[in-house]
């Protein structure tokens, strides 16, 4: 009684427009990650991989439940699972110190992202083990989400530099905005030199990609296609009104078949889920309505990295369910990785014109601002307390076009 309850008042809770000024707030949140912390412990007992011949896909790949169950449980534990967490020292010096019944989806934000430093340090095929004996590579980057000021993709560094986006320290993100972020922060990040492309006005331009993410100098004769940097693709759609429309589902679950797939952001009224797959008509995602502690831990060793890993059962929702503001995720580590899946997004639209979620392009539409490619500002800092955002066009989470039939 009390899950049915809760799932049917908590959606209803205006939290995207209020802040940890609110006098009543605080004591909200409270109450929600109470619920929140029993709910999911009580959703253990009831969550299991369906005993099912079809096919289960999470991010590029497939998997048989009944004779590959082990390793699709292997590849599940393995992504970065990044929750609610309390006791880090305050955000801007006075600011909460926990992010509890806010920061979910900045924390989405954090799984889609580590999922592609995943994959370009370590590879798709890495597997976490739970008895240790990770490489540095995998410390390295647990080091970039940690709670703390100094990290490069921390809590502290996306609710600060959401401010120049809008949003206040406390007050709940949307796909779009977190998107617009990690673009970013994603400068100041010198070790990984990942490029974070978040596509506008449901279009993709194959040319302007093409010229974010070489290393060298866009007109230099001597650039060649290893000089490509590593390129988080984020798309951010409204695939419906209030609800996704069911046209568009066949195509969103195809999005997880892709080998170049990072996941996908978004969930129900606030509420944000990183999805990574899905199987028969629902959708695979870790949660993160969890609290749990700030990991401390000094630059140079290793993490305790138990708490960063989901190894209950993978949650299931179904796909009706779901919110229609989504972010779609996909990672390329070179050049010919990214002509690869701008080949299959072309066959896919060739075969169903009429259901595009997104456009493909090759050239830069000409009513459209000059591209010019993020650079690192001249700051002495981790992140931008920071730097006022200069491209606003089309970054509302109201400013979506709906798609139409």
């Amino acid at each position: 009684v009390s899950l049915c309850l809760y799932r049917t008042f908590r959606p209803q809770l205006p939290s995207t427009n209020h802040s940890f000024m609110s006098p009543i707030f605080p004591c909200l949140v409270s109450v929600l990650a109470k619920y929140e912390n029993q709910i999911n412990v009580f959703s253990e007992f009831l969550e299991d991989l369906p005993d099912t011949d079809e096919p289960v896909w999470v991010l590029g790949e497939c998997y048989n439940v009944k004779t590959e169950k082990t390793g699709l449980l292997s590849d599940v534990h393995s992504r970065l699972w990044f929750t609610y967490r309390k006791k880090f020292s305050p955000i801007g010096g006075t600011g909460p110190s926990s992010d509890t019944g806010w920061g979910c989806m900045l924390r989405c934000g954090q799984m889609i992202l580590a999922q592609a430093l995943v994959c370009s340090q370590l590879g798709r095929a890495w597997r976490w083990r739970a008895e240790g004996g990770q490489p540095e590579e995998y410390h390295r980057i647990l080091h970039c989400f940690l709670d703390r000021k100094d990290s490069c993709y921390s809590v502290h560094q996306m609710a600060q530099m959401g401010v120049g986006e809008g949003k206040a320290v406390g007050e709940w993100y949307g796909s779009n905005t977190v998107a617009q972020v990690l673009k970013k922060l994603a400068l100041f990040d010198d070790w990984n030199s990942l490029a974070v492309y978040v596509s506008m006005d449901n279009t993709v331009v194959i040319e302007d990609i093409k010229k974010q993410c070489p290393t060298a100098c866009p007109h230099s004769q001597s650039q060649s296609r290893s000089d490509w940097r590593p390129l988080l693709l984020v798309i951010p759609l409204r695939l419906g009104i209030n609800h996704i429309n069911p046209v568009y589902i066949q195509a969103l679950k195809e999005c997880f078949k892709i080998p170049q797939s990072c996941g996908v952001l978004g969930g129900k009224p606030n509420l944000a889920y990183y999805f990574i797959g899905f199987v028969g008509e629902e959708l695979i995602y870790l949660d993160p309505h969890t609290t749990q502690s700030a990991v401390e831990s000094e630059a140079g060793s290793g993490v305790d990295d138990q708490s960063y890993h989901c190894l209950r059962s993978p949650r299931r929702m179904k796909i009706t369910n779901l919110d229609p503001s989504v972010a779609l995720g996909f990672f390329c580590k070179s050049e010919d990785d990214f002509d690869s899946w701008c080949n299959l997004i072309q066959q896919e639209m060739q075969m169903k014109r009429n259901l595009r979620m997104f456009e493909l392009v090759e050239n830069h539409p000409p009513h459209w601002p000059p591209f010019v490619p993020p650079t690192k500002p001249e700051v002495q800092t981790t992140g931008a307390e920071f730097i006022e955002s200069s491209d606003k066009l089309f970054e509302s989470e109201e400013e979506f076009e709906i798609l139409n039939v």
